[in-house]
């Protein structure tokens, strides 16, 4: 599931003794809005950079597609929540992956 961790602190867990999850999931426990980037702002929230700027190097797309890595934005989103998928090849810290039918508690400002 994808949302925008930008407005509202949430965490999202696998319920309590879900087989095959690791421990944990994603969460934000900060809200992010207050300290966007000026040129990253949006009413109500954040843009990501890919969608202000369109360059290949934020939605690592054509020449950054093989070699894609983290920008100033995705550093300054990962900053407030580390577990926050930052940038598209953002794989290695931010996929959470549990087996189909897993039950999920989500939290609003946990």
């Amino acid at each position: 599931y994808r949302s925008s961790l930008n407005t509202v602190p949430m965490s999202f867990l696998p319920a309590p003794g879900s087989p095959g999850c690791p421990k944990g999931g994603p969460q934000c426990p900060r809200v992010i809005t207050p300290h966007c980037p000026n040129e990253l702002r949006a009413a109500g929230g954040c843009n990501n950079a890919c969608t202000v700027f369109k360059e290949d190097r934020y939605c690592c797309t054509g020449s950054a597609a093989n070699n894609c890595g983290p920008t100033d934005y995705s550093r300054f989103f990962k900053g407030q929540c580390s577990d926050a998928y930052s940038y598209p090849k953002d794989d290695a810290t931010s996929t959470y992956t549990c087996p189909g039918g897993t039950n999920y508690q989500v939290i609003f400002c946990p």
